[in-house]
């Protein structure tokens, strides 16, 4: 198993925006420090808790300075964006990051997003559709472009100068394109299966119970064979919130505790959901009325904390509920106390993830006995 980094982020209202950007930056240079292979950023517009309005503009700023694992977007919310927008813009990103660019997308699921860009009535899920569709036409045609769709037109057919180069869209370093993934928030998920049919990979979301995490297991596999492509868990990423100390009771407290990063986090994330009629992400029990599914609740069955011994069992625990998968991504979280927000990161890589391959290494040698 492979470490990643998975950050939307949220911080505290108060704090000042140019300080917890700088904040972020940093938790992305840690991780590229520590080992982890990759590491995905959020963007939204329109909430003052989560920061990043742009995530393709938000890694260009660690263009250089991130030396060796891949970055991602996490997601580009396509319905928000012109098609054209996106092609010019990742591709240009893919040749700053020096071809280390995942492109990461989805329909959005920040409805003050859709209401302030005109979308909230349509159907997203078609717009995420005709505009992925759109960009990789871009990329794999030439100019001039001369795609018709139900929510944009693309052409430069009145204007191309094609001896200087106008009309036409910069081709990303990596062919045919960065590797996509998209990010997996629905239980049976039919969103997995259509991405791997495509050759795209699944990121679960760190929202999800593990029960309905498990069950990307299958979709994914589906997919995979629909798609004529081999069944490799090895990519998929599973995102999980995780808090890592020298002892249990500091663990416990700053996972925890009120004022706890982790409790703001789960707070902000249950009260949208809840609000936007997601409640299901939460349930164990589809029955269960809404007024059952309380923080506490979210955060017992949310939150892995403790040394780095517990949280290893812990992982495996949950590896054993979900199934194989190539990548944990370290949820990120607003740095309450920097030292031991860093420390944890640094004690999962260091300390839990040997253990946990370790364990699971063992296993398989094992089953193959």
């Amino acid at each position: 198993m492979k470490l990643g980094f998975f950050t939307m982020p949220i911080h505290p209202l108060d704090r000042d925006w140019s300080e917890t950007l700088r904040e972020d930056q940093e938790a992305f240079l840690l991780a590229d420090e520590l080992g982890f292979a990759e590491a995905y950023v959020g963007e939204h517009v329109t909430d003052q808790a989560e920061n990043i309005t742009s995530c393709m503009l938000f890694l260009a700023t660690l263009a250089g300075r991130v030396k060796q694992m891949r970055l991602g977007t996490g997601t580009v919310n396509l319905p928000n964006t012109h098609p054209a927008a996106v092609a010019g813009q990742i591709a240009m990103l893919d040749h700053l990051l020096e071809g280390r660019l995942n492109f990461g997308i989805s329909p959005g699921g920040l409805l003050s997003d859709s209401e302030i860009f005109g979308v909230l009535d349509n159907d997203r899920n078609a717009m995420f559709l005709e505009s992925i569709n759109m960009v990789l036409d871009i990329w794999s045609k030439e100019a001039p472009y001369n795609l018709k769709g139900q929510f944009w037109n693309v052409t430069t057919e009145r204007t191309i100068l094609p001896d200087i180069g106008q009309g036409i869209v910069g081709k990303p370093l990596q062919q045919p394109h960065p590797p996509i993934v998209v990010t997996a928030v629905a239980p049976f998920s039919k969103g997995v299966t259509a991405a791997a049919a495509r050759g795209w990979d699944p990121i679960s979301a760190n929202f999800l119970m593990p029960r309905w995490v498990a069950t990307h297991k299958d979709a994914y596999a589906e997919g995979c064979k629909q798609g004529g492509r081999p069944v490799d868990f090895s990519n998929w990423r599973v995102a999980k919130s995780i808090f890592v100390a020298d002892d249990a009771e500091t663990a416990r407290s700053y996972a925890r505790d009120p004022g706890s990063p982790y409790v703001f986090y789960y707070n902000q994330l249950l009260t949208k959901l809840v609000k936007n009629g997601r409640s299901n992400l939460f349930k164990e029990d589809q029955s269960m009325p809404d007024e059952a599914v309380t923080l506490d609740y979210v955060l017992d069955r949310l939150v892995i904390h403790g040394t780095p011994e517990m949280v290893a069992d812990q992982l495996l625990s949950f590896r054993e509920t979900v199934g194989p998968f190539g990548t944990l991504l370290y949820a990120g979280h607003d740095w309450k106390d920097p030292a031991l927000a860093k420390k944890s990161m640094r004690l999962l890589a260091e300390k839990v993830l040997p253990m946990v391959n370790s364990a699971t290494g063992e296993r398989q040698e094992e089953a193959a006995q």
